[in-house]
């Protein structure tokens, strides 16, 4: 019976095999904040999850920083005139 002369280890087959069926991760957009965020979780962001507050999200933050992220919910909330 036939051998290959230079016979492939199982770590070398495995690592070809494993890059064959790598996808790219799927993103959604948050409806509050409008910032991309993985399905079925918790938006990092804003704190929302279907359309509830899951995560006090400005309460870790100091007052600087808790009114500039207020400003930003505030500006992706409202809906775009220009389209």
């Amino acid at each position: 019976m036939a051998v290959p002369k230079q016979g492939h280890t199982r770590a070398k087959v495995g690592k070809s095999r494993m890059h064959k069926y790598i996808e790219p991760v799927r993103l959604n957009v948050c409806p509050k904040c409008k910032k991309p965020v993985l399905s079925h979780t918790v938006c990092l962001n804003c704190g929302f999850y279907k359309g509830k507050e899951v995560i006090n999200v400005l309460a870790k933050l100091t007052k600087k920083d808790q009114k500039v992220r207020e400003k930003e919910i505030k500006q992706a909330e409202k809906p775009d005139k220009s389209t």
